[in-house]
């Protein structure tokens, strides 16, 4: 079987299209007609050679997207040949098979336990969740990493109580994904950060109390003032070291907490004041929201269902998958908040 992919063939080049050959199902493999996919800025980073050497090119990409099951591999009981499924990145049940390895001419073609820059993709077991029945599979895509991560840091992590301050720093997939469930629990004071006046925008028709332009000279001063000394909690997810160190610098003395799931460029380091430690505040990194995606997606679904939360506005704009490195680029510049890349099939 013939399926169409963009690959990684070289690092700091665009993904190339190519018509690829599919292996045969291995244990706990599952062949999925993917339907939609989304970009994240992790595929970014990897396609500029950000995130540090790959020993595995060439490779497919991809890591949040919604499809039907076409085939099972042995060994898989968690869904079905005709099941509508969310694929993501964070392990779940099931069995945790290899990444699949596409054949063009020659060439070996690797790929890991779940890619979605392709119409057809052989996925773990593992990183499947069946779709609520009434979740478009547009709108289900963000639940393969965008809310998993946002919402997850939110529901799982911080556990906020509706009075407490709040900043969400950077107003990408993740951050505003974070913002959203911070609405849905009626959290009071809810600051918006982003160096974009469009994305600050919809921030605030999403339910931020404040908005803030983090490129303006008084941002820590205003910030302190609106909440006497500094924020209860930030949530980072901006993704360069500058946005880390900043928001550290936002939340309050005695208790303040920053917590981030960005990763900036490898190599880069954070600076912190050892005093500012001391003096009561916290850095903690999240691991896709600490999410258990069988458990924590029918939640989240729940919860934004009842909320009547407009998920579709993070999806600005849809692309076909020859376009898939105009998506990459609008996302790097910030035109789009997740893009959307809608499979064809032959």
């Amino acid at each position: 079987m013939k399926i169409n992919a963009a690959v990684l063939e070289e690092l700091g080049k665009p993904l190339l299209i190519k018509s690829i050959s599919m292996p045969q199902l291995l244990r706990g493999q599952v062949l999925i007609k993917i339907l939609y996919s989304g970009v994240c800025r992790s595929q970014l980073m990897e396609v500029k050679g950000k995130r540090g050497a790959d020993s595995w090119l060439p490779h497919l990409l991809g890591h949040e997207g919604s499809g039907i099951v076409q085939e099972i591999g042995e060994g898989v009981t968690k869904i079905k040949s005709g099941d509508e499924v969310i694929l993501g990145w964070v392990k779940g049940d099931g069995l945790d098979a290899p990444g699949a390895k596409y054949t063009c001419g020659d060439q070996t073609i690797n790929s890991g336990r779940v890619t979605t820059f392709s119409n057809y993709s052989i996925v773990s077991e593992s990183r499947l969740v069946k779709k609520p029945i009434s979740l478009p599979f547009d709108i289900a895509v963000l639940f393969g990493c965008a809310l998993p991560t946002g919402a997850g840091m939110v529901l799982n992590e911080l556990k906020p109580s509706v009075d407490l301050s709040i900043i969400v720093l950077g107003l990408g997939g993740v951050g505003l994904s974070a913002l959203m469930a911070l609405k849905a629990l009626n959290v009071r004071t809810i600051i918006a950060v982003d160096i974009s006046n469009e994305k600050l925008s919809l921030a605030k028709e999403l339910g931020a109390t404040h908005i803030f332009n983090s490129i303006s000279p008084n941002i820590q001063q205003d910030i302190k003032k609106l909440t006497n000394g500094g924020a209860d909690r930030c949530i980072e997810s901006a993704g360069q070291v500058v946005t880390i160190e900043l928001g550290f610098s936002l939340i309050r003395k005695n208790g303040g907490k920053l917590l981030f799931a960005s990763h900036p460029p490898d190599g880069e380091m954070i600076k912190i004041a050892p005093h500012e430690l001391i003096s009561g505040k916290s850095i903690l990194g999240s691991w896709g929201g600490a999410t258990i995606p069988d458990r924590d997606i029918p939640i989240m679904h729940d919860l934004f269902q009842r909320e009547d939360t407009p998920l579709g506005s993070l999806l600005t704009k849809r692309y076909k998958l020859e376009q898939i490195n105009d998506a990459l680029k609008d996302l790097e510049t910030g035109r789009v908040f997740r893009p959307l890349i809608a499979m064809d099939h032959f």
